[in-house]
């Protein structure tokens, strides 16, 4: 299976979460699936000191920071459509919700770019499968807000430990359109009708290997859904 990965910067607080895309990659490499990343080529809302949390006084590219994950291994948004894939993996982070979208910011009413919004679309009315991980499902009820498709997707649970607000996230999924869905570190959310998987990853409390399982998860799940 040939798998696209959508990328949106690099660091948790302004791009893609560093942990949840390497093993992404690894565990789609593990499966035996070929994959490839991709980024929209747009400037960064805003760039986050990692150490502190502030905000810095510079501009950084989304496509080129993207290219830190992928080992300089990547394409533009622009350029990929759904023919070039067989199915979209999204790691979260939050510029999912800041460089994708703006729903850190504006909520479920803050705009996409409409090159996800048309490759999401796209993915669905081909019928090909989508991964959404921590925060990407967010992104995915936003690209499908409007549209005949309402998907089962899941940030999280409030039943076990969170550093966010779940419901109030999945409030604003269903907002949208979308159908939230709970689901905790061990577990994954599977709409099998229009074949997308969530993984809440980082969204609970959970360790690297809590989250490593939590991909592994997401990934067989894909691997079944195209068998």
């Amino acid at each position: 299976m040939k798998v696209g990965v959508l990328l949106h910067g690099s660091g948790v607080f302004d791009g893609t979460e560093i942990h949840e895309a390497v093993l992404s990659l690894l565990a789609l490499a593990e499966a035996g699936h070929e994959y490839f990343c991709f980024a929209p080529n747009v400037d960064q809302h805003h760039v986050v000191n990692h150490l502190d949390g502030s905000e810095m006084a510079e501009t950084r590219n989304v496509l080129v920071e993207s290219a830190r994950i992928a080992r300089g291994e990547i394409k533009d948004l622009a350029e990929v459509k759904p023919s070039d894939m067989d199915a979209l993996f999204m790691p979260g982070g939050f510029g999912t919700a800041k460089n994708i979208t703006k729903w850190a910011f504006s909520g479920p009413e803050g705009k996409i770019l409409p090159e996800v919004k048309q490759l999401i679309v796209g993915m669905l009315q081909n019928k090909k499968p989508i991964v959404a991980l921590c925060m990407s499902p967010t992104t995915v009820a936003k690209a499908l807000e409007g549209t005949s498709f309402s998907a089962r997707l899941s940030v999280g649970s409030s039943a076990e430990a969170s550093p966010y607000d779940i419901e109030a996230i999945s409030g604003g999924m269903e907002a949208a359109g979308a159908q939230a869905t709970a689901a905790t570190i061990e577990e994954i959310s599977i709409d099998t009708e229009l074949k997308i998987i969530s993984a809440p990853c980082y969204m609970m409390e959970a360790n690297i290997l809590e989250v490593r399982d939590n991909i592994k998860q997401a990934v067989t799940a894909l691997t079944k859904l195209q068998a």
